[in-house]
């Protein structure tokens, strides 16, 4: 068994003076939703053994908050593919994960991380939910029943969760600033 998380980056800030996308910052409430959503990893007692994480500033502070939530560094390894990646490009990323790594977490940005899931999960009621909306700072895991990453295929995974930071405090849902 093989078990991939998603996490979006948290809520960035579009009025900050900055030249590139690629350098756009969290806002207050992004900071407040990431280390929240490292509280509840800890929690949940999620564990990784591989990171990867798009280099955006948006995912570098994002997951520098989860790890002051989560109580220990997340080690990532920063790879620019993941920086506004396609279904199709995390796919292939996901076919060359090291064999060893049973537990991977990846974090970057939508519509990639949104259309994985709605690629590779049978219908459920959480991949409607998915389907729906996959906002910022929000958590996917998926099990696939595969001994190495590169058996991974379209509708074979199970959704386990989707968790939204709105889920956690009400005020961090889309009527709130």
């Amino acid at each position: 068994m093989k078990t991939l998380t998603l996490l979006r980056h948290a809520k960035s800030g579009w009025d900050d003076p900055v030249a590139r996308d690629f350098d756009r910052p969290l806002n207050p409430k992004g900071q407040r939703a990431a280390a929240m959503m490292g509280r509840h990893m800890r929690a949940e007692g999620l564990e990784f053994d591989h990171v990867v994480a798009s280099p955006a500033a948006r995912v570098v502070e994002t997951l520098a908050q989860v790890a002051t939530g989560y109580g220990s560094d997340l080690a990532p390894h920063w790879d620019q593919r993941l920086y506004l990646a396609s279904a199709a490009t995390l796919l292939d990323m996901i076919h060359e994960l090291p064999a060893g790594a049973g537990r991977v977490l990846f974090s970057g940005h939508n519509p990639g991380l949104e259309e994985l899931v709605l690629l590779l999960c049978a219908d459920n009621a959480l991949r409607d939910s998915v389907e729906v909306k996959f906002p910022t700072a929000s958590l996917a895991e998926m099990r696939f029943d595969v001994v190495d990453w590169r058996d991974v295929k379209p509708g074979k995974a199970e959704l386990l969760r989707f968790t939204r930071p709105r889920d956690l405090d009400s005020t961090l849902g889309p009527d709130y600033n």
